[in-house]
């Protein structure tokens, strides 16, 4: 009884597990493979919608490159052109200067004018102003030579004046005229704290005084 039993129960089971296989397993299908499209190459392609672009090359007019044809480009009218320098004013003092050399107008004494100082000394210094050409002269004070011959150069060159007071004169005698006459000079007069206070320009003959009075009260 128990044999048969066991054999019952091994049949049972074996017919379950093969109920449980053939569902478990997927099922084998065949797969389908078709074949691709083919490009003809003998078709005609696809256009397309056409686009009406303007030429930038057929519709542009011709440019002549000869220069000797062409009419240069004119950005003003004629009508504004000025000729260069057209209204302008020169100064006649401006420019090369005539030179002196020759000259035979006489140039006498001069006076140069008078200033007030009330300081204990004042410097007096003087220069060609014009071509410098030899130009010399002798510094007087009340009469007295202070300075025999100063060469006149482009640069200043001077004498301290002590001052008195009342009247201090002071004379400059040109002794030549140089290689260019007059003789010619520019002064000028600084107080005893270096002010400028006092400048003026001389023209000369030879033997020619140019006379300046400083004032002390």
């Amino acid at each position: 009884m128990i044999k048969n039993y066991s054999a019952l129960l091994f049949t049972v089971m074996l017919f379950s597990v093969s109920g449980m296989a053939q569902t478990d397993i997927p099922q084998k299908k065949d797969l389908k493979i078709d074949t691709a499209n083919k490009i003809d190459d003998t078709a005609k392609p696809n256009q397309g919608t056409s686009l009406k672009i303007p030429s930038v090359v057929d519709d542009q007019p011709q440019v002549d490159f000869d220069f000797a044809k062409r009419n240069p480009v004119k950005m003003i009218d004629d009508r504004e052109l000025v000729q260069a320098g057209a209204g302008m004013k020169i100064d006649p003092k401006v420019g090369p200067r005539q030179p002196k050399e020759g000259s035979k107008q006489h140039f006498a004494d001069m006076y140069l004018g008078d200033v007030k100082n009330n300081g204990k000394f004042v410097g007096i210094v003087c220069r060609d102003h014009e071509f410098v050409d030899g130009d010399r002269v002798k510094i007087y004070v009340n009469g007295d030579v202070v300075d025999p011959n100063i060469l006149l150069t482009s640069s200043f060159k001077g004498v301290n004046v002590d001052l008195k007071k009342g009247f201090n004169r002071i004379d400059f005698e040109a002794l030549n005229v140089g290689s260019s006459p007059p003789n010619t000079a520019q002064i000028n007069v600084y107080d005893d704290k270096g002010e400028l206070i006092y400048a003026n320009k001389w023209l000369l003959s030879e033997g020619s005084k140019a006379t300046l009075i400083i004032t002390k009260e």
